[in-house]
């Protein structure tokens, strides 16, 4: 959009006082979307003008003036040494499929991607604990992202069958008989075969319980809301180690998912060759990197900055009194009360790690980290708050940043634009390949590739969120000290196996459940 506003706060004649009244009465006419209820994610005009500059302008200016040894650069590439654990998905007991199903179970599941894949495991969870035949998932549209891509859009079906199929006992239909169990038809009534009051977390006893009745009565139980439904603690090891074969083995994309993936894999890895090519060759290059440490190498950052994330936190991002208008306004709107605004401070906020780091954040955490601008960074992201703008000063830090967009051309991306989830696939795919995978903030996708790249024993590093948070607050920390800070905050931070604790996630921690000594 062309049009620019202009504040300057030394200009205090009436007649600039009167224009400047006069433009406010003329704004909710020629531009009604700033004065009108929001919709699902759309952005705020007023806030995204107002982006604004450097909060960290004396650490910037130093990390653009980083230099970065060979041996530093040799040891932030080298891949971690193989641990005490190793994947160990597959069952110590042969598998094997019970004489008869009890009957059918449905599930029809909320969220994003990766909200959506961890609900898909414990679905398979479920019908083995039931003895019950399980229909492919449901995927519910997402509120936000508006996505309608269904299971079978997403992931090979025919893998997904195959790989389990001495487990359970999977159909991609139900059979005539049960063509009236549809969303439709649980939305419009109360109906005995709609399971609705599974608790979160719902042990295996639960689903013997209060669910194979309504299977053996009815022949097919319907399980809506699903998400978290299924406990982490207490389960036998064999539907534990069949949670990670689904998730590590049995949940693959489809192989256009596959193949752009591998093809962005392969131009971050060969910038000037011609393999892989997709479209025309968008990467940029640097003459002077060829022989370098990490020649070849590429970091997924996913910088998960969107605006829902940016309004659910309650931080300040130095966007003013807008931002924090059109912040409050969105929470308002599109949770309408569900979401409070804060009791604390932005100091205190910030100082607990409650804040999602800003793409100038994490490339000033990146590059105190010892990454230099010659670092293949991949951009893994839905859309970024603030645009362009908020994201050119990591672009000035690592100007060999890459995304979907800058790697492929319009054809190629022609199949999965306008969906998040398949956008959302072919970065995870991307991520799964990477050399090193560093996400801004804690989400669902973040947990999945913690866990998943845990399982395969690849580099990852966790932001430590409270640290971080601490030392942007101290706006006279030295370059020097802040980068001490981080390398020593992160030393054990990049992939080293954490066993999982009771109540968390077998999805982010699969240790000790689904790995076996090495």
């Amino acid at each position: 959009m062309g049009l620019k506003l202009h504040y300057h706060n030394h200009y205090h004649s009436p007649r600039g006082g009167a224009l400047g009244a006069l433009l406010l009465l003329l704004l909710p006419i020629f531009l009604p979307s700033l004065f009108s209820p929001l919709g699902h994610a759309s952005p705020s005009m007023l806030s995204e003008w107002n982006v604004p500059k450097s909060r960290h302008q004396r650490l910037l200016k130093s990390a653009l003036q980083r230099q970065t040894s060979e041996g530093e650069l040799s040891d932030l590439w080298t891949p971690l040494a193989n641990q005490s654990l190793k994947p160990c998905a597959e069952s110590s007991i042969t598998p094997s499929l019970p004489e008869k199903s009890e009957g059918f179970i449905q599930v029809f599941l909320d969220g994003g991607l990766n909200q959506q894949r961890m609900g898909i495991c414990d679905a398979v969870a479920v019908a083995k604990i039931l003895n019950a035949t399980l229909v492919i998932p449901y995927l519910e549209v997402n509120p936000v992202w508006r996505d309608s891509s269904s299971f079978m859009d997403i992931f090979d079906v025919d893998h997904f069958i195959n790989e389990l199929k001495d487990d359970i006992s999977i159909v991609k239909e139900l059979p005539s008989d049960f063509s009236w169990s549809t969303r439709e038809y649980y939305a419009t009534a109360i109906r005995a075969t709609r399971v609705k009051t599974a608790p979160v977390h719902a042990s295996a006893n639960w689903y013997l319980e209060n669910v194979l009745p309504i299977v053996q009565s009815y022949g097919i139980a319907a399980i809506a809301p699903f998400s978290h439904r299924l406990t982490f603690d207490n389960l036998p090891m064999d539907i534990q180690r069949l949670r990670c074969k689904v998730n590590f083995q049995a949940l693959v994309f489809v192989p256009h998912i596959r193949a752009l993936g591998d093809a962005l894999i392969s131009r971050l890895r060969n910038p000037s060759g011609k393999s892989g090519a997709v479209g025309t060759n968008y990467l940029q290059e640097m003459p002077d990197v060829k022989d370098k440490q990490g020649a070849g190498k590429f970091v997924v950052l996913h910088l998960r900055f969107d605006k829902d994330m940016a309004a659910h936190s309650a931080c300040d991002f130095g966007g003013g009194k807008a931002e924090k208008l059109a912040l409050a306004k969105y929470r308002q709107v599109i949770w309408q009360g569900r979401v409070l605004n804060s009791q604390f401070t932005d100091e205190e906020l910030r100082s607990q790690g409650r804040c999602p780091l800003t793409p100038e954040e994490i490339g000033l955490l990146l590059a105190a980290l010892g990454f230099d601008n010659s670092t293949r960074l991949y951009l893994a992201s839905h859309k970024v708050y603030g645009g362009e703008a908020r994201i050119s000063t990591l672009r000035r830090l690592f100007p060999l940043m890459e995304d979907k967009k800058s790697l492929a051309s319009s054809e190629d991306r022609a199949q999965i634009k306008g969906k998040a989830s398949l956008l959302a696939a072919v970065d995870y795919y991307v991520s799964m390949h990477s050399d090193i995978f560093i996400s801004a903030s804690p989400g669902n996708m973040h947990n999945a590739l913690v866990g998943h790249r845990t399982y395969e024993n690849l580099k990852t590093i966790r932001p430590s969120m409270s640290l971080l948070g601490q030392l942007f607050l101290n706006k006279s920390i030295s370059w020097s000290d802040f980068q001490q800070s981080v390398v020593e905050g992160h030393q054990n931070r990049q992939g080293q196996i954490r066993l999982r604790k009771p109540k968390q996630s077998i999805y982010t921690y699969p240790a000790p459940d689904c790995m076996c000594q090495a």
